[in-house]
Order: structure tokens, then sequence, then C-alpha cells
């Protein structure tokens, strides 16, 4: 997408990110973070602290889901787990959190999946890994979600496709043209 703050970028006259928040805000009675590196004030309109990485180097999304981690640690200590989303997939499920939240009875880590694909960065994580993540990113180098959820385990809960893949994240300008079209025909939120 040309290098671009792709949460910043408009769809139908908003934001991505105000899309995604508009879907997740009411899911999250703790409140909402956003993950993000540079310069902050960018996301001055976003209802929310801006999280930066906790450890060098950039080391991607596991190194958000440790910021998110380790900020409901500290600002909301009886918060036991973090919906994660990434913010550019503007049509994210209103029933998420309510859906993924019963399948922590067979796993430590909910996951969501549409079609045959598993989003490792749509999920309910325990704030009890925050110390194995930590470690994983600093002492084993680990960049990978798949790995790190491997290790501990998640159960999946499923959505469907049809008649739009509500996980669908948009990394290109055809998806931007698709998401659009969607969003016209009344499959999507205007």
């Amino acid at each position: 997408m040309g290098g671009v703050d792709k949460p910043l970028m408009r769809l139908v006259g908003r934001t991505l990110l105000d899309r995604v928040v508009e879907r997740l805000a009411p899911q999250c009675g703790a409140g909402l973070a956003l993950s993000a590196n540079g310069d902050p004030d960018r996301f001055a309109g976003f209802p929310g602290p801006i999280l930066p990485d906790p450890v060098p180097g950039r080391p991607g999304p596991l190194a958000g889901l440790l910021a998110g981690l380790d900020f409901a640690a500290v600002r909301n200590p009886d918060v036991t787990h973090v919906l994660s989303a990434p913010g550019d997939a503007p049509f994210l499920p209103d029933d998420l959190a309510m859906r993924l939240e019963p399948a922590l009875r067979d796993a430590p880590i909910a996951l969501a999946a549409s079609g045959a694909r598993a989003h490792y960065t749509v999920a309910l994580w325990p704030v009890g890994l925050r110390a194995d993540l930590r470690r994983a990113l600093v002492e084993r180098d680990e960049r990978r979600v798949g790995a790190f959820i491997a290790r501990h385990g998640a159960a999946t809960v499923s959505w469907p496709t049809e008649p739009l893949d509500p996980f669908c994240n948009l990394n290109a300008p055809d998806d931007m043209a698709a998401a659009e079209a969607a969003i016209l025909a009344g499959l999507g939120r205007g």
C-alpha cells in the first residue's frame, strides 16, 4: 500500500481504524489501546493510549501483543485477557469477544478463523502469558505468532466467509476496492 499507515487509509469516507474501533469498542469493557511505533500524534483521534513496542528492533506483532498485555496488567489488573485485532480489518464481527470467550475453556488462547484460515492476530490472549512472551521475544528471538501460539495451545472459533470474510485485511488497492464495493452493496457497515 505504498508504505502508508494502513489503519489511517480511508474507506468510504472513514479510516480503517475508525471502522475497527467501531466494531471493537463495545466488546472491550476495559477500553482500547493501539500498538504503534513512531509518532503517536498521527493517531490523535484514537480513543485510547498508543503503545510502542516494549522491546527494541521492531520485532513485529508479538511485540505489539506484549505491549497490550503489559498495559492491561498495569492499568487494569482485574483484566485477565486481551483481545487483539489488526487495524486494517474493517469488518470484524460484532460478537468477536463473546464467541471467543467460551473457547478459553479448551485452551489458554482463543483464536479466530474463517474458511480454512486461522487469524493469528485476532485472538483472546491471557495476560498471564506476558512473562513467557517477553522471554520469547528477548531471549529466544521469536518472531512468528503461529509458533508462539503452538507452544501454548489455542482453541479455534470459526466464522463463515460468506457473504463477506469478517477478518479480511486490506493489503492491496484491489482489497480496498473490494471492501468499498462490499460496503456500497450493504454487506459491511457504511
